[in-house]
């Protein structure tokens, strides 16, 4: 299978469409298909995993990349013949991808990752909440087929009129994130570092944001014992520093790797803080790592958290309910032990492998409708 993968977000960029790209890749290399990257210019590099790269003119917004309309793209697709296309988090540059490889007669497959009309609202992109979902439409109903990664998002998307859907969640490395990390020398000298009395480890993993809602740990603030973990930066880190003033707080950067699964291996406790997460990958490596999880019931965390067995799910944006669910598990040393073992045993099936498998199989139902339409002389869609 020739597979074109056409991403607003690639290395070096680190967020959750890069991750999920690269795991795509790294499977496609491992069962033999062929495949190319098309990605906005910001310095990727020329191959992964032995694909070619292919960088298009972009602009840099706010800290972010993005892809500019260019008659690159449809050549590129022309010229490497796929046999599907992969429209990762489409927006500007993917909405231009689908549009040509429907001028091509090439069946895609969209990715739903990115909350495109809270994007828009906050980072003033001068479209209301209804402009931003109408184009959100335009785009997934020029695939042949959107993925989404959770209910709440499938539910936004009908909606909003997108009208091929199928779920499609997101994988996790369950060798890296593991508990046994736990006996690591990283992760005992993290833990030494973290909780030198004896303090409970409340962590927190992923981009400081305005989305991301990060300064609502404040709501932690005198619980006797506990001690924050950030990790991770971004273009909120300032306020929420501000906001978490006299916490007992230390901040980690960002990490990756070994270092990242040692972090998760000093937690206690897991506190997700944002409510508008399409999925939440950061709650399946806490829970792969045998850590309990604290949520807010909105998004993508609704189906990730199961309140009770798990994690605790909290009402969105209510500070006394999150203090609450903390508090409980902060004063339940074998409550956190049965949720860290649940979490792990929830995501056992949800490998990398076994997720990309099932895209694989997406992949290849678009590839044979499209072949039925042909077959039955049907006329395929053409976007400008």
């Amino acid at each position: 299978m020739r597979v074109a993968v056409v991403s607003e977000s690639f290395l070096p960029t680190v967020n959750g469409v890069t991750t999920s790209v690269l795991r795509v890749l790294d499977h496609l290399a491992a069962a033999g298909h062929e495949a190319i990257v098309v990605c906005p210019d910001a310095g990727a590099p020329a191959e992964y995993a032995g694909f070619r790269i292919h960088q298009v003119p972009s602009v840099a917004y706010r800290q972010f990349p993005v892809g500019l309309p260019s008659p690159q793209v449809q050549r590129i697709l022309a010229r490497f013949e796929p046999d599907v296309l992969h429209a990762a988090s489409p927006f500007l540059l993917g909405a231009q991808a689908i549009a040509a490889a429907n001028r091509l007669a090439v069946p895609s497959v969209a990715v739903y990752q990115t909350d495109v009309a809270g994007f828009a609202r906050r980072n003033g992109l001068g479209m209301t909440s209804a402009i931003a979902w109408k184009y959100v439409r335009w785009v997934h109903d020029g695939a042949d087929l959107t993925l989404v990664p959770s209910a709440a998002s499938e539910y936004d998307l009908r909606t909003a009129g997108v009208r091929t859907l199928a779920r499609w969640g997101r994988g996790v490395d369950l060798e890296r994130y593991h508990p046994n990390n736990r006996r690591t020398p990283a992760a005992i000298a993290l833990r030494d570092q973290l909780s030198p009395d004896g303090e409970l480890v409340v962590g927190y993993v992923g981009r400081i944001a305005p989305e991301k809602q990060v300064e609502r740990l404040r709501a932690l603030r005198g619980i006797p014992g506990l001690h924050l973990a950030i990790v991770g930066d971004g273009p909120a880190r300032a306020a929420v520093s501000r906001e978490l003033r006299g916490m007992p707080v230390t901040w980690l950067g960002r990490l990756g790797g070994a270092d990242l699964s040692a972090a998760y291996a000093s937690f206690d406790i897991f506190a997700h803080t944002g409510t508008e997460e399409t999925f939440g990958q950061t709650i399946q490596e806490a829970h792969a790592s045998g850590v309990p999880v604290v949520a807010p019931r909105a998004g993508g965390p609704i189906d990730l958290v199961e309140h009770g067995v798990d994690g605790l799910l909290v009402q969105p944006s209510d500070d006394r309910a999150l203090r609450a669910a903390v508090g409980m598990l902060a004063a339940d040393a074998p409550l956190r032990f049965r949720m860290g073992e649940a979490g792990r045993r929830a995501v056992l099936g949800r490998s990398w492998d076994a997720v990309c498998s099932e895209l694989v199989a997406h992949y290849g139902s678009v590839i044979s409708g499209a072949r039925t339409r042909v077959q039955r002389g049907g006329r395929q869609r053409a976007y400008s």
